[in-house]
């Protein structure tokens, strides 16, 4: 059974064992806590690209919903504090490390290209279920040293084909 909160990449193997710590682990944590500042060091801020996928599988309908980190950084606050604000009946933590699968990482060089799946949810404290089905392909560069997230392509059909 695979162990959620386990990098299944060796440190050995360190550009993927690096890219799942930014993409799972620290990007978890930072959006619970709604504290930006926890990943903001993992963009390249000046070439930052983000395609909205719109949950549609034709690429005619997706958006350059943020054609800057700014704009991102501004929706990715708006969602943290909104899911901060809601209660579950189950730790949020827990369910968002279930519910992310990330084993597929490319690496050439200096990019990477990972794809982030999310299949699952959260139990809410008034009984419903937030629904966590989609994916995202990330576009990674080695800059300064460091992974970083460079674009995405997200908010995808999980699988593909499925909306």
């Amino acid at each position: 059974m695979r162990d959620p909160f386990h990098n299944p990449f060796p440190e050995s193997d360190t550009a993927r064992h690096s890219i799942w710590e930014m993409l799972v682990t620290r990007d978890i944590d930072a959006f619970l806590a709604a504290d930006w500042s926890m990943v903001a060091d993992d963009f390249v801020e000046e070439s930052f690209i983000g395609i909205d996928g719109r949950r549609e599988t034709n690429p005619d309908k997706w958006r350059l919903t943020f054609p800057s980190l700014a704009v991102y950084r501004d929706e990715w606050l708006r969602q943290a504090r909104d899911f901060a604000g809601q209660s579950f009946a189950e730790d949020p933590r827990e369910a968002i490390f279930t519910t992310t699968i990330l084993e597929d990482i490319e690496v050439d060089g200096e990019l990477a290209l990972a794809r982030k799946k999310f299949d699952g949810g959260l139990k809410k404290a008034d009984g419903t279920f937030d629904v966590m089905k989609w994916q995202t392909v990330y576009y990674c560069r080695l800059h300064r040293g460091r992974w970083k997230i460079c674009g995405f392509t997200g908010y995808l059909p999980n699988p593909m084909g499925s909306n």
